[in-house]
């Protein structure tokens, strides 16, 4: 079974262009708030999108999706809250992944998370802190829910390893283009070229680059040697730094527009 995802990503590789996908932790920056946001990104052309599991703990995440995730744990957001922001994303047209640590997945359980992922229409799940030698549960339920396990790798990942987690991604694999946490950045390295690269001598999947892009200029760099671009705290920012819900929504449209243009002058 093909999942929305892989589809968008062979349509997007037919018309010569990477993808852009957005990232948006369910329930911020309020519960309705969040479905008019993914509605705002699908109307800009964005092409799918990460809905986040807000988690007290987020190992990964830099301050601005930290503060994101604290109002939608402030606001009760959980398991079904994640759900049906999903399937509102997928109603409204976009492929639609979970990115969330592995604690949430394991206290919901593991076979009873991934049947629920795809009855709301999820694609896959991103899993940033589940480990290749720790995931056969996971691997056994997502491939009898029929959705897609994406890993994340980094410029650290050594040749071998890659070779490893690639072959157990699917989907896409997710490029960590930059050490560190999360967050928007002023200037993008050559690492994550270089890192796109190395994983392309090891495997067939699509590859999307995340963590620093915020700029329509930085969008079309990525997008020339990457399948997808993943934008999340540039999103974000703009929400958080609105006078008002409705004016932070303006701004999503306005900046969501740029990125997209931005990804499709790549090639």
């Amino acid at each position: 079974m093909t999942t929305p995802l892989e589809k968008m990503f062979a349509q997007a590789k037919t018309e010569n262009r990477a993808a852009l996908i957005a990232y948006l932790p369910a329930g911020f920056p309020s519960p309705q708030g969040c479905k008019d946001a993914i509605a705002v990104l699908a109307e800009a052309g964005v092409d799918a999108v990460e809905i986040g599991y807000p988690y007290s703990d987020p190992v990964m995440d830099g301050p601005t999706i930290q503060s994101a995730a604290d109002i939608s744990l402030q606001a009760g957001t959980g398991a079904k809250e994640v759900f049906s922001t999903l399937k509102f994303a997928h109603d409204a047209g976009l492929p639609a992944v979970v990115m969330t640590y592995w604690n949430p997945i394991e206290r919901y359980g593991v076979d009873g998370f991934a049947d629920e992922l795809a009855k709301n229409g999820g694609s896959g799940v991103i899993t940033p802190d589940l480990t290749i030698e720790e995931s056969a549960p996971w691997e056994s339920a997502a491939a009898s829910a029929g959705v897609n396990r994406i890993y994340v790798v980094a410029p650290s990942t050594t040749d071998a390893r890659l070779a490893l987690v690639t072959a157990q991604c699917s989907g896409f694999v997710y490029a960590a283009s930059l050490m560190g946490v999360t967050g928007t950045r002023t200037d993008l390295s050559s690492s994550g070229h270089d890192l796109v690269a190395r994983i392309r001598k090891v495997t067939d999947l699509p590859v999307a680059v995340g963590l620093g892009v915020s700029t329509r200029a930085q969008a079309q760099s990525v997008a020339g040697y990457a399948d997808g671009v993943i934008v999340g705290s540039a999103f974000i920012k703009v929400l958080l730094e609105a006078e008002s819900e409705s004016a932070g929504l303006e701004a999503l449209s306005i900046l969501a527009k740029e990125l997209v243009a931005g990804v499709r002058e790549g090639r």
